[in-house]
């Protein structure tokens, strides 16, 4: 706790005497003296929408500059880029291949391929992908895994290379034959604790099962579903053990509990089965009804949907993918504008000064302001995906 006290004031003081101060101060004077950045009304103009969403990708592909082997990494305001993240860098293959056909990029399309020539090179023999960044070594990670498997399924379905395919199901035999009998995962999860945001693995294996068939597939996902709706969810759709760490696992972070719901609703979708829309349905109208009330969603969320912290823009772009989700499915218009006005807050937020470098210009922060605790002072690419993959829906689904 101290360590992460002083590590914190420490970025504090370096970002406000530094260059990199403006981007302090201009959050801080948002926050503070600009409250009605969280009442806006929503944007009308879909060209304004088209013009977030060009430089989030442009962000994306500039991730993966900043590096030399491939992959995606992000950027600190005073560590500078980080080396790839083989677990984003899976799920932005996707993001980046959706964009690039819906506006026929090539540029964009060679990226994401690129990326995931990165992936199959790092593959660990046992089939899983390391966690955290690619320069640190690690052990296979569930997670992990999972994402970069929806990153090999994309460019297999965009290439038709075999070899893409190939990886996917090494790591989906993988991941089914060390799940625990119960559904969880504790062996090779991420501090050896079953999680509920598994259910974000479920959804690629579902669809790596479509691909290939494989009944052991389809069994784990059922399992961990079952597991999470049967085990882990309140009445009031809060779910248990949703949190990346131990401490603070009574209040999970957005981040996380979307990831819960966004896997459930699609795995419901992929099996047809309305247990699993209806157990995601719950935490997602609980959000959505607290929404109006701020302007925002807070960082955490208790047992009895009670917030603290400040907004985490990674979960924020991830709940308003989960309600246009539900506005696909119901056609009730009351998902899609929390959505559109959820997205109007980010994109707010993405807009800072003129002149702004590349390093940052177009990227999502990791919290607003800038200097909340999550990802504090940083630009995770993972953040910049999610909003650029809820963009790319709304544009889809706009009434």
């Amino acid at each position: 706790m101290l360590n992460s006290l002083r590590l914190y004031a420490k970025y504090f003081i370096v970002s406000a005497i530094s260059p990199a101060g403006k981007y302090l101060w201009l959050d801080t004077g948002r926050y503070i003296f600009n409250k009605d950045i969280f009442k806006k009304e929503p944007h009308k103009e879909p060209d304004l929408q088209a013009k977030a969403l060009m430089k989030a990708i442009a962000w994306l592909v500039r991730s993966q500059q900043a590096n030399t082997d491939g992959g995606m990494g992000s950027f600190h305001l005073i560590n500078k880029w980080s080396s790839s993240y083989p677990e984003t860098t899976g799920y932005i293959i996707p993001t980046l291949l959706n964009f690039g056909r819906k506006y026929d990029n090539d540029e964009v399309t060679g990226s994401a391929m690129k990326a995931a020539k990165f992936l199959l090179k790092i593959q660990k023999k046992s089939g899983g992908w390391q966690g955290g960044r690619v320069a640190e070594n690690k052990p296979e990670i569930v997670f992990n895994t999972g994402q970069a498997i929806r990153g090999m399924m994309a460019a297999y379905n965009f290439s038709g290379e075999q070899k893409y395919l190939d990886a996917a199901s090494a790591a989906g035999r993988w991941l089914s034959g060390i799940q625990n009998p119960e559904g969880y995962w504790k062996e090779f999860a991420l501090m050896n604790q079953p999680r509920v945001y598994d259910t974000f693995v479920d959804a690629p294996l579902l669809e790596l099962y479509g691909l290939t068939g494989e009944e052991s597939l389809k069994n784990a996902a059922i399992r961990n579903l079952d597991w999470v709706v049967g085990e882990k969810m309140l009445e009031n759709g809060w779910f248990e053990d949703c949190d990346n760490t131990i401490r603070r696992n009574d209040k999970p972070i957005l981040h996380t509990i979307a990831y819960t719901l966004d896997g459930l609703v699609d795995c419901g979708l992929m099996l047809e089965d309305e247990k699993y829309i209806a157990a995601a349905r719950k935490g997602a109208a609980q959000l959505r009804e607290i929404f109006p009330e701020r302007g925002y969603l807070h960082g955490r969320y208790d047992r009895n949907w009670h917030g603290s912290e400040h907004m985490i823009c990674t979960g924020s772009a991830q709940i308003s993918i989960v309600w246009l989700k539900f506005f696909r499915i119901s056609g009730e218009r009351v998902w899609y504008d929390a959505a559109g006005q959820m997205l109007d807050l980010l994109m707010t937020v993405q807009s800072r000064m003129r002149g702004e470098p590349v390093d940052t210009l177009g990227a999502i922060p990791g919290s607003f302001p800038l200097w909340g605790r999550y990802e504090p002072f940083a630009f995770p690419n993972w953040a910049t995906k999610f909003f650029a993959d809820a963009l790319l829906l709304e544009s889809e689904l706009r009434p």
